[in-house]
């Protein structure tokens, strides 16, 4: 069986996965394994002696996986391989690496929400739809949060931009 991320190699590493109970099978081969950060069977146990003992003559220190690498559910990406490429791996790696992101897409780009741009050629009927949605969206919130004063104005407003 080939490598499923090369597709070159004979594959020599068989992962196996239950993710809310759908079973996901994925073979590599060696090199590939050692560069997704699979290369060592124990190396995500942490296990120290001294944590071990330690219950029996004093307090046991809480074992930590240290060297455990978190990685995207999806694309399998570690946090290493997007500061090393980059490159963020898929969408769901801005959602696993939140806490760790978020400093440096705020530093870049000055906020953390994308609100995205219109194309030049964009019609005032596209402008007008996307207008009409934020307004309604605000005035969803406005009648949550109880305040009906502003629920009245963009009311207002958006049955100006409606008749």
């Amino acid at each position: 069986m080939l490598c499923q991320n090369c597709g070159k190699n004979e594959a020599t590493t068989h992962l196996k996965r239950i993710i809310n109970g759908e079973a996901a099978e994925t073979h590599l081969c060696s090199q590939c394994a050692a560069a997704l950060g699979y290369n060592s069977v124990f190396s995500d146990f942490g296990l120290n002696l001294s944590d071990l003992f330690g219950g029996f003559f004093g307090d046991m220190p809480v074992s930590r996986l240290s060297n455990r690498v978190i990685r995207c559910e999806k694309c399998g990406c570690s946090f290493d391989d997007i500061v090393k490429s980059g490159m963020v791996g898929c969408a769901d790696c801005y959602k696993t690496f939140y806490d760790k992101l978020q400093p440096s897409l705020q530093r870049i780009h000055g906020k953390t929400t994308h609100q995205g741009k219109f194309p030049q050629g964009a019609s005032e009927e596209v402008k007008k739809a996307h207008k009409l949605s934020e307004l309604r969206a605000e005035l969803n919130k406005a009648i949550d949060e109880q305040n009906f004063e502003r629920a009245a104005q963009l009311r207002d407003e958006i049955k100006g931009m409606e008749g």
